[in-house]
């Protein structure tokens, strides 16, 4: 088997991703602006969504999960009075409402989407029922049967009101948390109807606008691949929460083997926690202390383009 097209690219990319385009055509545009063997990216925004959309390359793929479990922070406006379609200003009308709750009919109601809760996903979105998505089923004038999902919403506050039509939100959530769903269930909560009228992911992740660049900075500089790679920050900018273990290079080496190491000086407070381990400051992998043992659970090799790494999960 021949390799892969491209150059082995290792890293992150945080792109602020401007209105009307989607998360799979910005890793398109990048796999070809930086002609990257392997790109991917964490956590999906609409087109009709704006802000922080983290772009894996090479070995960052493999810590892509750790950013989709990682906290967010959105912004959203929610418009009262027309239920739509899809849960945002692109979808055809469902059903109207004259009514317009007040800010504190609003507030009221939000302790009821904190924390976990269970939450029916909009049938315009990437779920896969019975081997197809469901926007796909819906585009097709099936209607999607959506069932209800665990998610974690850590606050949602009510910001702005510019008039009785509109309300603005912010929101910290986990994993899954649909905003279009969000709003959704707001307003019905309100005694009305509503949808989206503008999205922006304002962080995610360890990343925020503090680290991101736009499309158009990363084209006015796209003469040559290789002069863009000054743009991506460290495979283990990814792994900042995770606590850091420096280790020899015979342990490092050992590790790579898949080998198991005494974990005599490490602290018990940790046991079964996941660690970064590191030699000389670069990022070995991640492993898990249990039963007095260092265990390797995915190991980075960063001399490729992330086809060869280990996980020992």
């Amino acid at each position: 088997m021949g390799r892969k097209k491209g150059r082995p690219v290792n890293g992150w990319l945080i792109i602020d991703k401007p209105l009307h385009i989607g998360s799979t055509d910005v890793v398109n545009k990048m796999r070809r602006l930086f002609n990257a063997r392997k790109v991917g990216h964490a956590g999906t925004l609409d087109p009709l969504a704006s802000g922080i959309l983290p772009i894996a390359f090479g070995q960052a793929t493999r810590t892509i999960p750790y950013i989709m479990e990682a906290t967010k922070r959105y912004q959203f406006t929610l418009e009262f009075g027309a239920s739509r379609t899809t849960d945002d200003k692109e979808g055809e009308v469902l059903e109207t409402s004259d009514h317009r709750p007040d800010d504190a009919a609003i507030r009221a109601v939000l302790p009821r989407f904190t924390g976990e809760i269970m939450q029916i996903p909009p049938i315009y979105s990437a779920l896969k029922l019975g081997g197809a998505r469901a926007y796909e089923l819906a585009r097709k004038g099936e209607v999607p049967e959506m069932q209800p999902r665990p998610a974690r919403i850590d606050s949602v506050t009510l910001t702005e009101r510019s008039d009785a039509d509109h309300a603005v939100f912010n929101v910290q959530s986990g994993k899954g948390v649909y905003m279009r769903a969000l709003a959704r269930d707001i307003a019905r909560a309100c005694g009305t109807v509503g949808h989206i009228a503008s999205l922006r992911r304002e962080k995610c992740g360890p990343f925020d606008v503090s680290n991101a660049i736009t499309l158009d900075k990363l084209l006015q500089n796209s003469e040559k691949a290789s002069t863009l790679d000054g743009f991506l920050l460290p495979l283990a900018t990814a792994l900042d929460d995770i606590p850091a273990l420096a280790v020899t290079e015979g342990e490092a080496q050992a590790l790579k083997w898949g080998q198991t190491l005494p974990a005599l000086h490490i602290s018990a407070e940790i046991e079964a926690d996941l660690l970064r381990a590191e030699f000389q400051g670069d990022v070995i992998g991640l492993c898990r202390v249990s039963e007095g043992r260092l265990r390797p659970v995915r190991i980075f090799d960063l001399t490729n383009d992330g086809v060869d790494d280990v996980d020992y999960s």
